[in-house]
């Protein structure tokens, strides 16, 4: 049985909707100890270095969007994690994030992807096919260096770069968290034709399935991805 892992963890969080859900759930079995930072809000210095790992939530704005001013703050701050070994986990804007501080092209999609989606994987051990949970409309180009594991026509799903690891889904979703987002983001869903009712019901009936491949993809990341080397 692995040992847990017990990191000093900052998870970056950009809006009251978007809470770390299963990540901080997980983690909590982990005995990590971890600093959840609203970075929309807060100004206090940050040093990669204080820190086992970052973990990168989702966002309503673009991970491209410097007038936005925690974007590129929170890319400096991953410059800097990159640059001192600091495991990264990036989940949708935090994915787009990272992909961005290794030198991907980030633009706004032709087409959004909102819904539980299957993903292609040439790792299913690490990446399972799914299906994700996504609602994105920003997509990126394969990180220069990185290992794209999973994917769909849209574009990259996952991919790995040394010890960090970004995805363009939201594994941390809970039925609580969707509540949220169906609550505070129905203008997205209107306009891209999809039903805010079947979007929960569908959560809710996925929700044991998806904590299990969740764990199991959290698990592999901290195994054969962050802790590689250590």
């Amino acid at each position: 049985m692995t040992a847990p892992w017990q990191p000093r963890t900052l998870i970056l969080q950009h809006e009251a909707a978007t809470p770390p859900g299963l990540m901080a759930t997980w983690l909590h079995e982990q005995s990590a100890r971890v600093e959840t930072l609203r970075i929309d809000e807060d100004q206090r210095p940050l040093d990669a270095r204080d820190y086992d790992l970052i973990v990168s939530l989702g966002s309503e704005f673009a991970a491209f969007d410097d007038s936005v001013p925690f974007v590129p703050r929170e890319a400096r701050l991953f410059e800097q994690a990159s640059e001192s070994d600091v495991p990264i986990l990036g989940l949708c804007f935090g994915g787009q994030m990272l992909a961005r501080v290794l030198g991907a092209e980030l633009y706004r999609s032709e087409q959004s992807e909102i819904g539980w989606l299957p993903v292609r994987t040439t790792d299913p051990d690490l990446v399972s096919a799914g299906p994700w949970f996504q609602w994105h409309f920003d997509t990126f180009t394969a990180p220069p260096g990185a290992r794209v594991v999973a994917a769909t026509d849209v574009g990259p799903q996952a991919f790995v770069a040394g010890r960090s690891m970004g995805l363009q889904f939201h594994p941390e979703v809970t039925p609580q968290i969707m509540e949220e987002w169906v609550r505070v983001y129905p203008h997205e869903l209107e306009a891209e034709g999809v039903d805010p009712e079947s979007l929960l019901d569908e959560t809710r009936r996925r929700a044991a399935e998806a904590r299990r491949v969740t764990w199991r993809l959290f698990d592999r990341f901290r195994d054969a991805v962050a802790r590689r080397g250590r």
